[in-house]
């Protein structure tokens, strides 16, 4: 995803944006995760501990807590009777489940506060969370162990977009002049920045110490047969393609990007899935939208 100078236009050099690690060190208004989630991620992490042990560090954080509860019993999960505790929702929908599902809580708050004028947040997570459920589909559908892995990863795909527009909102006013002649809009952040939001995002998560398959699911999502350890995390690519094509938000692009082939060949979806993919997220959305916002 690095590209050699003569291969960008950057324009008058003294409108250069900042490098890609100049941006990831200089994002202090990010800094870390809370420290309530190191504490879910070392619990889950360490085999002798338990459910009680791992519903007593997420209850001391009463706002994970109501939000995991008013997830875990929403129609995401469908259970036929209502959890009432943590340590129950943790028996019942596991360790590392619950883990991601509290990443995608951190993060979604983290980013809570960015103004509307610089991109429209309701409906850039609205399409993340539709990304989010055509992920968790279609891993449940390659009976994947942990599905909820591939919800997270269509959270988070398009998060370095966010980081651009805080960050750089001056570079990215040069990207949109570029992306208003047509194209994709990474293609135009890769023409006057040198990298993408792909490349930010997932250089972000890894700052983060997150695990390499969300790191690199982030970093490939617009090219997944490139990705070199964890190809199946091209669910996401997928994904995303999905949730453009159902217009359920938007996260800046205007345009459904190309499928890349390969993945789908990969993840062995068959064209009749397709259907029951986008009736399922169609279903689920608005209210995933309003119990994770």
């Amino acid at each position: 995803m690095h590209f050699e100078k003569d291969e960008v236009s950057l324009g008058d050099p003294s409108d250069r944006a900042p490098s890609i690690e100049d941006l990831i060190e200089g994002s202090v208004q990010l800094g870390s995760l809370p420290t309530i989630f190191h504490q879910i991620n070392e619990a889950v992490e360490n085999p002798e501990s338990s459910f009680a042990e791992i519903g007593l560090i997420i209850s001391k954080d009463t706002a994970l807590t109501a939000r995991l509860l008013k997830i875990v019993n929403s129609s995401f999960f469908s259970f036929s009777s209502k959890v009432e505790s943590i340590t129950h929702a943790v028996t019942i929908v596991g360790m590392v489940q619950l883990r991601d599902l509290a990443l995608a809580t951190a993060i979604i708050n983290k980013f809570k506060g960015i103004p509307n004028d610089a991109v429209n947040m309701h409906s850039f997570w609205q399409h993340s969370i539709a990304a989010g459920l055509a992920g968790r589909v279609i891993g449940v559908y390659l009976k994947e162990a942990n599905p909820e892995r591939f919800y997270v990863l269509g959270l988070l795909h398009d998060l370095g977009r966010l980081l651009l527009y805080l960050s750089i909102p001056e570079d990215m006013s040069r990207v949109l002049i570029k992306y208003s002649h047509g194209g994709l809009l990474h293609e135009a952040e890769n023409e006057i920045l040198g990298w993408d939001h792909a490349e930010a995002g997932g250089r972000l998560l890894r700052k983060w110490n997150l695990p390499d398959r969300l790191v690199e699911g982030v970093l490939y999502h617009h090219n997944p047969s490139r990705a070199p350890r964890y190809p199946l995390e091209a669910a996401v690519h997928v994904a995303d393609i999905l949730a453009q094509a159902l217009e359920l938000g938007n996260s800046g692009e205007r345009y459904v990007p190309p499928l890349d082939n390969e993945a789908w060949k990969m993840l062995g979806l068959s064209s009749s899935f397709l259907s029951s993919v986008l009736e399922q997220v169609e279903r689920q959305a608005s209210e995933a939208v309003k119990v994770f916002l």
